[in-house]
């Protein structure tokens, strides 16, 4: 039975950051730790089937005027199914996310899920600044 939960304490900590700081091109070598406290600190979708978790996203938003979606996965094995429909919609759909001006999301892959739920390039580009840190993760040993 697949099942959504949003509760923080209840997301696989463990798995999301196995694939975070292994598989995903934009958190490699993430540590644990701070897995954890984003986790605590986000609005959170997992997608479980019975028990074992296959997808996630994370929120982070004021609920007021703006959110960011970020770290949307769905582990490998359980692609195709229509898994990150359903976490976009479940984001999409959260009650404490209605009304805001601005949702921004940052993906190189999957942009055609996205842009079915109104996500487009920015429409002002030239007005966003950002600081990227190269590789923060990255281990001085």
């Amino acid at each position: 039975m697949l099942s959504l939960r949003t509760d923080p304490a209840v997301q696989d900590v463990d798995l999301i950051h196995r694939f975070l700081s292994e598989d995903s091109p934009w958190a490699k070598g993430i540590p644990k730790l701070l897995v954890r406290e984003s986790i605590q600190n986000s609005l959170n979708f997992g997608l479980f089937e019975s028990e074992a978790q296959v997808a996630y996203a994370r929120v982070v938003t004021d609920y007021t005027t703006f959110a960011y979606v970020l770290d949307v996965f769905v582990l490998q094995e359980h692609r195709g199914k229509g898994y990150g429909r359903m976490l976009m919609e479940a984001v999409l759909a959260h009650p404490r996310l209605q009304g805001l001006r601005r949702l921004v999301l940052v993906s190189s892959t999957a942009r055609g899920l996205y842009a079915k739920y109104g996500f487009a390039p920015l429409e002002k580009p030239e007005t966003f600044m950002e600081i990227t840190r190269a590789n923060p993760y990255a281990s001085d040993a």
